[in-house]
């Protein structure tokens, strides 16, 4: 099944736009228990309530090989019908742009993954002609304060974040099979609006919600395409970290519930 089929399947059937990021740090997490299984216990408890699991690869790499392979034992335990975006940000010319995607799409099994477009077309193009089907979501307009020093330049026409919007839809078009979407941040309510509107078709990845207090309702508004793809909305540190205690497992759970049931009670709206 290609990305975008099991995308729609899995928000349909969890009724869910939520997203999970697996980002384990030792220091937000319960004693005594390692990455691996920790990350393992977080996809059990919220497989049922979300879209997609998106592991963040810096997260897994500072552990050198026993993060690659903490990785691994997490990508395992996620269930063959919910879809894995890798969140890694990637952005290299054309043949080592192909290995990243070879480690994820092949070694590693994922369906979609984060692209940086910053050198052009050699770090998308590689991986839509290499691996039809899969998805990319490509940096835009990311939730971080300082995203607007480059993002937004002063005096830019289009700005840089409307020229990779621009850029995307045409990759969508020229690679119909696979998907391409963007990374757009909810901290920046007005440029998702303005982003939706550019690009109706491309399905957006948007992070800033809850632990960068990105708005919620705006993102729910602006988030699926002109088609009904949903977005995914990604909460990582507010669900991964509603509890360091014993009862972590269940309060991640209660934590993308209420996230998920926020998020549906602003699409009845």
């Amino acid at each position: 099944m290609d990305y975008r089929s099991k995308l729609l399947a899995a928000q349909q059937r969890n009724h869910s736009w939520l997203c999970v990021g697996l980002d384990p740090n030792p220091s937000q997490m319960p004693t005594g228990i390692g990455i691996a299984d920790f990350c393992a216990a977080i996809v059990e408890a919220t497989a049922d309530l979300v879209c997609a699991i998106k592991p963040n690869l810096a997260h897994f790499l500072a552990h050198g090989s026993e993060g690659i392979r903490a990785l691994e034992t997490a990508l395992s335990s996620v269930p063959a019908d919910l879809p894995v975006t890798l969140d890694a940000k990637v952005g290299d010319i054309g043949s080592t742009q192909r290995m990243y995607g070879e480690a994820a799409f092949t070694r590693w099994g994922v369906d979609a993954m984060t692209v940086s477009p910053y050198i052009g077309d050699d770090a998308v193009a590689p991986l839509l002609e290499s691996f039809p089907g899969k998805g990319l979501y490509i940096v835009c307009r990311s939730s971080n304060p300082a995203a607007p020093r480059f993002q937004d330049h002063p005096g830019a026409s289009p700005k840089l974040y409307e020229a990779v919007a621009q850029a995307a839809v045409g990759w969508a078009e020229a690679y119909p099979d696979s998907l391409v979407g963007l990374v757009v941040g909810a901290t920046h309510p007005q440029e998702l609006a303005d982003l939706r509107q550019q690009a109706p078709r491309q399905p957006f990845l948007i992070p800033g919600v809850g632990a960068q207090d990105g708005d919620l309702q705006n993102a729910v508004k602006h988030g699926a395409t002109l088609d009904g793809i949903g977005p995914l909305i990604n909460a990582s540190r507010a669900i991964m970290g509603a509890s360091t205690g014993a009862d972590f497992v269940e309060a991640a759970r209660q934590a993308a519930e209420r996230y998920r049931d926020e998020i549906n009670g602003w699409r009845g709206n």
